[in-house]
């Protein structure tokens, strides 16, 4: 009987990156404003994970015909592809969100709204659109999350770390408030 622990494939995504894998890989990255959707089809044990910036492109950019996955609907759009490609239908798949944390507290609008919200709140629409069940979510909060999701078994462990004081320090007015 082998008792080496099985070695995975590590990934790390970068912003408006994707990936999809089979058991063999784990994916991770860090998250602040932005999002990151995971997919996992329990039964053929294949799944993918998006970290997406901005929810959509938006009229205001400039029309391309490739998708990009800095783009929340972009990215989602992929991650399907990819999936369809390997044999599996995303509507089958588990999804869970994570991100969507306001790294400038400060900066808080009136309403509350802010591009990690936008993000988290757009992935939620984004899914529900697809047919694609969200089993959990961690979002939103003050600070970045880390990261880390098993291909082979569909867990994703999620750290969330709160600003450092020196963070902090750097969002305050000589008169100690936060801008």
């Amino acid at each position: 009987m082998n008792t080496q622990p099985v070695q995975l494939m590590d990934i790390f995504l970068l912003p408006g990156e994707f990936f999809v894998a089979d058991a063999s890989c784990q994916i991770r990255t860090i998250l602040g404003s932005c999002v990151s959707i995971t997919l996992w089809h329990p039964h053929v044990r294949i799944g993918g994970m998006s970290h997406f910036l901005l929810p959509t492109r938006g009229s205001a950019s400039p029309a391309s015909k490739e998708l990009d996955g800095h783009y929340g609907d972009e990215a989602l759009e992929l991650m399907c592809r990819d999936l369809r490609a390997h044999g599996v239908e995303p509507r089958q798949c588990e999804a869970k969100i994570f991100g969507g944390g306001h790294m400038f507290p400060g900066r808080m609008k009136v309403d509350g709204n802010h591009v990690g919200r936008r993000n988290g709140e757009a992935a939620r629409e984004l899914l529900a659109l697809h047919g694609i069940p969200v089993v959990t979510e961690s979002l939103f909060g003050v600070g970045h999350r880390q990261i880390i999701f098993d291909v082979g078994k569909g867990d994703v462990w999620a750290r969330q770390v709160k600003l450092s004081l020196q963070e902090v320090a750097a969002h305050m007015d000589a008169q100690g408030k936060l801008t």
